[in-house]
């Protein structure tokens, strides 16, 4: 019996330590972080984050301030927690970011860190009211000069770093944080499951190139990843909103690295400006199992998926429900997408879109949109149903495989059964 009540109260000891090691606080602030704006704060940030995991985890604590740093790597168990007012800001210098080979743009290569950084990080949680701001106008500047320049420079042609790159977790939690002026995408999720992006806002100037426009800003990139979960969230940036990716080029299918992007869920969101509700990206190969559901598209594309001449490609099993829109909105954005395409001495591959529906889509617009593919497209099933919507264009000639029933556009029945 006392041996008994003997390991029973050593296992309750070591849980309870645990628990203690977990929920233990460590406020950057009071380990050397200065809330000035201008100080280098890389090294102390870090090492209370490497202090933090040393012990057996816990969660950082970013006080009201604006803590300016580097390239920070996140650890197994530990969280960060951003209090109201704070503010985590990217240093302007391309070298705070280190690089390293990485997933950029449905490979790997040579790329700078993002801001936050988390590998193998489960049960990662990343909560709060304060703000990742990634400085990233003199990033914005440096592409539009260099593309002025030389009009071959591609996305990748000038190093700028994301703010947040997570991959490899399972499990992962990011609540109310703003996202603002990233110098490249936003958050970048690889090969992540069961994720939730909750009450969170994502930010970049969408207006005239270049001096209000932050190329390739997009809000959340779902990389390879499944089970992720988008809800309550605000976009306005000045490229894709939510790009769903994984692949591209013609053995995409080979690839390994990239299983399909599956089981993707977004609702209750407000789409300000940028690519759209929901992308399939200019690095996508099977996308399947989306649901999008009570979602604003202010002056975006309700549906955009991209089509890459070069990439066998197959979307399928995707429903958007109860969508409204308003100002400048498309419905439609189905189209080839011909940027940096290779085909590296192979024959087009064929693609495939299926089992798409739109239901229950109300408000105002600019276009119906288009939706047509590359020669080697299979548009399969698109439909539209209970649509009450008007627009300044109404045209239908750029509109194939749309099968409607019950729509209303500008007041007039339109219907459509797939064969234009």
């Amino acid at each position: 019996m006392k041996r008994y009540f003997s390991a029973a109260l050593l296992l309750l000891l070591a849980v309870n330590s645990q628990a203690g090691s977990k929920d233990k606080r460590y406020n950057i602030a009071e380990r050397g972080a200065v809330a000035d704006g201008n100080t280098l704060n890389t090294k102390a940030i870090q090492a209370t984050i490497d202090e933090c995991a040393k012990k057996g985890g816990g969660t950082i604590v970013i006080p009201k301030g604006v803590f300016m740093s580097g390239a920070l790597y996140l650890k197994p168990k530990v969280n960060i927690k951003m209090l109201e007012g704070s503010v985590l800001k990217g240093s302007t210098n391309i070298e705070d970011y280190p690089k390293a080979i990485t997933r950029i743009e449905g490979h790997f290569e040579p790329w700078r860190a993002a801001l936050l950084n988390a590998d193998k990080a489960d049960h990662l949680r990343i909560t709060g009211k304060g703000k990742l701001d990634g400085s990233g106008k003199p990033f914005w500047m440096e592409f539009y000069n260099r593309r002025t320049a030389d009009r071959t420079t591609t996305n990748l042609s000038v190093e700028r770093p994301r703010l947040a790159f997570i991959q490899n977790s399972k499990d992962v939690v990011i609540s109310g944080i703003t996202f603002l002026n990233s110098g490249f995408w936003n958050l970048h999720l690889y090969r992540d499951q069961n994720v939730k992006v909750d009450a969170c806002r994502f930010i970049a100037p969408g207006g005239k190139v270049p001096d209000d426009h932050a190329p390739s800003s997009d809000g959340i990139d779902v990389d390879s990843s499944q089970d992720v979960e988008i809800g309550n969230c605000y976009f306005s940036t000045g490229d894709d909103d939510i790009a769903l990716k994984g692949s591209k080029g013609p053995f995409a299918m080979q690839d390994k690295d990239s299983p399909p992007v599956e089981r993707i869920y977004i609702h209750d969101c407000v789409f300000e400006s940028g690519g759209g509700i929901m992308t399939c990206g200019s690095e996508a190969t099977i996308v399947r199992n989306v649901k999008v559901e009570r979602c604003t598209a202010r002056n975006v594309n309700v549906l955009r998926l991209k089509l890459r001449p070069d990439t066998p490609q197959q979307y399928e099993n995707i429903s958007l429900t109860d969508i409204t829109m308003e100002g400048t909105a498309t419905l439609f954005n189905v189209s080839p997408w011909t940027q940096y395409f290779d085909l590296k001495g192979q024959q087009p591959p064929h693609s495939t879109i299926r089992n798409v529906t739109l239901y229950n889509i109300k408000g105002t617009g600019k276009t119906l949109g288009q939706i047509t593919g590359t020669p080697n497209t299979n548009l399969g099933t698109i439909s539209l149903k209970n649509a009450d919507i008007k627009v300044t264009d109404s045209s239908t000639e750029k509109i194939k495989a749309l099968i409607t029933e019950n729509v209303t556009v500008n007041g007039e029945t339109v219907v459509l059964n797939g064969s234009k």
